[in-house]
């Protein structure tokens, strides 16, 4: 069973959101949408576009969506079969929170490293 097949976001959170958007924007010339991030679309060795993307996003200090970790970053792997992933990740005895979410989206599901790091996990939709 394939674990890890790769990244699919990087997420870190800001003092100053805002001020950090307009940086990144203006100096790296990322993409900043109102939600506080970007899709990057995947190419291949040829430049064409590639089925899956990958998503970057700064937020506020202020939000819990890294709970329970206290690190500042998350990042979000993709999967091929998460329910699989999950259960053999319990079996190995990692620390893994309790509920997937099953969305439009995909599956999500979280596990926490050894050094208190919340990670995500996603297994996209069909045909991402």
């Amino acid at each position: 069973m394939k674990r890890v097949t790769g990244i699919g976001g990087v997420f870190f959170k800001a003092k100053d959101a805002p001020a950090l958007h307009a940086w990144y924007k203006r100096h790296l010339g990322i993409d900043v949408q109102s939600w506080g991030g970007t899709s990057f679309s995947w190419r291949d060795e040829k430049g064409e576009l590639a089925n899956g993307s990958t998503i970057w996003s700064v937020s506020s200090q202020e939000v819990d969506t890294f709970s329970p970790s206290k690190a500042s970053f998350m990042i979000n792997y993709r999967v091929d079969d998460l329910y699989a992933l999950v259960s053999v990740l319990k079996a190995e005895g990692c620390d893994v929170l309790d509920n997937i979410d099953d969305t439009e989206y995909g599956k999500f599901a979280w596990v926490i490293d050894p050094e208190g790091n919340k990670v995500e996990l996603w297994e996209p939709p069909a045909g991402q």
